[in-house]
Order: structure tokens, then sequence, then C-alpha cells
């Protein structure tokens, strides 16, 4: 997987990292990323070069993440073939991720889209493309 140009790393600060850290780690090795480090209260993903981190924030004393205020909406991942999509969301409630539009489920992007959205227990929602056709 290559990295985007542009893009070395994205740090999410999380309210509660041990309500989320399963789902994020189930979700980032199903679309390629592997566990680079790991400390209290936070882990980095790597893949292709670029890296996701995930933190507890130091400053909770704010409102809970709300991916429609001013801030990261969502994160969008390269997930492989379509069936490699399909796959994802169909496993992604046993391990803590709702699907998001499944009314418009896999083109709510638009009809050449072929993608799926789902959101974790902290809000977050992540995109999962497939593969251009």
């Amino acid at each position: 997987m290559n990295a985007m140009p542009g893009i070395h790393h994205v740090e999410l600060w999380i309210a509660d990292f041990s309500l989320v850290r399963d789902e994020w780690a189930w979700l980032l090795q199903r679309v390629g990323f592997v566990r680079e480090s790991e400390w209290p209260g936070g882990v980095s993903w790597g893949a292709g070069g670029a890296y996701v981190t995930l933190t507890e924030s130091p400053n909770l004393a704010t409102v809970e993440h709300d991916r429609r205020r001013p801030g990261l909406n969502h994160l969008a991942l390269r997930a492989g073939e379509r069936s490699a999509v399909d796959a994802i969301m169909r496993d992604a409630p046993a391990h803590g991720w709702r699907p998001l539009y499944q009314e418009r489920y896999p083109h709510a992007g638009g009809p050449a889209h072929y993608a799926g959205w789902l959101e974790n227990a902290g809000g977050f929602k992540v995109e999962l493309v497939a593969d251009a056709v």
C-alpha cells in the first residue's frame, strides 16, 4: 500500500481509549495496518509509510467528540477489493462498529464510488473505500 503524497500521519485524540482500542485495532488490521508502537493511553498503526496514532486526550473537560462539529468528520481508508469492503461491513457490528447509510450501501458516495461507512462507540466515522475497478 502506497502512502498518499503529503500525508505523513494522522493523530486522533480519543476521549476514552480503553472503550475504543479494540474497535480500532480490529478495523486497522483488516485494512492492512500493523501496530508499530503502544504506550499507556495510545497506539500507532502504520501502513505504506504513513501511520495513524490514537491517543487518549489529556483535555477531557471538553465535550465528547462530535464528527459534525468543526474538526475531523471522518477518516477514509483504502480497503482493497469490493469483496473486502463487503466482508468488513458484514463483520463490523461484532467488533463495535455501527454501519451508516445502509439504505444506500455501497454507493452512498455516488454510483461510481464503492464504499462503506462505519461509526464506533467514540463517535468516530470511518469510510472504507474499495479499489477502483
